[in-house]
């Protein structure tokens, strides 16, 4: 299980860095920043982390003959890594559909995972990743923020908590075959979904552009089931009728 941390003190993103960087850096790498500039969250989104509170870092991977097809088991592996990490910090911590980290209603970490394909495979992968650690005041726009601090009223040193947290994630990543494929981790991650299960409101949104929570849809109530073959969530409405969401089409009501 061997990786490569670099810590840079200001950094504008550990995702854009990484990715300029790519091609001079072997699978593995990992940047890490104790505070980021201008970092990157989800379909443009910016990540708020206060400086040298939180842990703000990507992991480069170079899977060998994942398709792209398979590509969301990256993200299976990062968000099962870190549901295995929380736990381990007395967290019970469950994955709210793709990538987010809850612990009860509020969000603990956030994912942005890039690639880059080539001829059908995934050449290049990216996981970027925002962990709330000791941050314990947040910007009152944001949806429903938490930390591990304000969940245990410990405090955590951020360069020694990094690698146990990648040891989560690669024993999950050492698990796949090589080359990568599924490997059932499906059922792993449908047992720790958000609200799995549950009924509960939600919104189906309009195409756009605009951020998934500042726009807003028909409210309707259903229970997740899990995921289909192309990763979108399948829900059951209270009618008996099944309905399949990509990310960018859903909005969960908290």
């Amino acid at each position: 299980m061997s990786y490569l941390i670099h810590w840079f003190d200001t950094i504008d993103s550990t995702n854009t860095r990484i990715l300029a960087d790519r091609e001079d850096l072997p699978d593995r790498t990992i940047y890490a920043a104790r505070f980021q500039t201008a970092g990157r969250g989800q379909m443009g989104n910016r990540w708020e982390s206060r400086p040298g509170e939180n842990l703000t870092f990507s992991i480069l991977l170079k899977p060998a003959g994942l398709e792209a097809s398979d590509q969301f088991i990256i993200t299976q592996v990062i968000a099962l890594g870190l549901v295995d990490y929380l736990k381990q910090k007395g967290l019970e911590a469950t994955i709210k559909w793709p990538n987010d980290i809850y612990v009860n209603d509020g969000k603990v970490c956030g994912t942005l995972i890039e690639t880059i394909l080539s001829g059908g495979l995934v050449s290049t992968a990216v996981a970027g990743m925002g962990l709330n650690m000791n941050q314990t005041d947040f910007d009152p726009s944001l949806p429903n923020p938490t930390s591990m601090t304000l969940l245990t009223g410990q405090r955590y040193d951020i360069t020694k908590e990094l690698p146990a947290l990648l040891d989560c994630i690669f024993r999950y990543l050492d698990q796949l075959p090589s080359p990568y494929a599924r490997n059932g981790f499906d059922a792993e991650y449908l047992a720790r979904l958000y609200r799995r299960g549950e009924w509960r409101t939600f919104e189906a949104l309009p195409a756009s552009e605009i951020p998934t929570e500042k726009r807003s849809g028909a409210r309707f109530e259903a229970r997740i089931l899990g995921i289909d073959r192309d990763a979108r969530l399948l829900l059951e409405r209270r009618d008996g009728t099944l309905a399949s969401f990509g990310f960018k089409e859903l909005k969960y009501v908290i």
